[in-house]
């Protein structure tokens, strides 16, 4: 685990852009205790994974998400909290946090990915300080 100060945060927008001209969407973080905020690029799949899972609504067949969701929990897992914790070369890393038989086991994902997991777990989001400064503070 990181020795980086965490940053609880909430999903506060998803913005869905569906046009022949432009297929990317994005995601607003913000503060929770604070006014700091920033967006993250992402695909329309995940988008949409995000808002159908953050409203809990069920899709006909489990999607990508889901079987995440359940393969950690048919393995004894819990989710614990999702991380952005890097920003390298405009790409922002993300890690699943994951507790299994008391211990904490932590997963590398796509901050969408990570962030359209824990939407169907209310599993908190956090943001590590140096990439919250990086992203704030330009």
């Amino acid at each position: 685990m990181s020795d980086q100060v965490l940053i609880r945060m909430k999903l506060a927008r998803v913005v869905i852009v569906d046009s022949p001209e432009e297929k990317m969407s994005m995601i607003v973080l913000q503060e929770i205790e604070g006014t700091r905020a920033f967006p993250i690029l992402i695909g329309n799949f995940e988008a949409y994974a995000i808002d159908r899972r953050s409203r809990g609504a069920n899709a006909p067949r489990p999607m990508t998400h889901d079987l995440i969701d359940r393969v950690i929990d048919i393995f004894d897992g819990q989710l614990e909290h999702v991380v952005i914790s890097e920003l390298r070369d405009s790409t922002f890393f993300a890690k699943l946090v994951v507790r299994r038989d008391g211990d904490l086991v932590e997963i590398d994902s796509r901050p969408s990915d990570a962030i359209a997991f824990g939407a169907g777990t209310d599993a908190p989001i956090f943001v590590e300080e140096s990439v919250l400064k990086e992203v704030c503070d330009q």
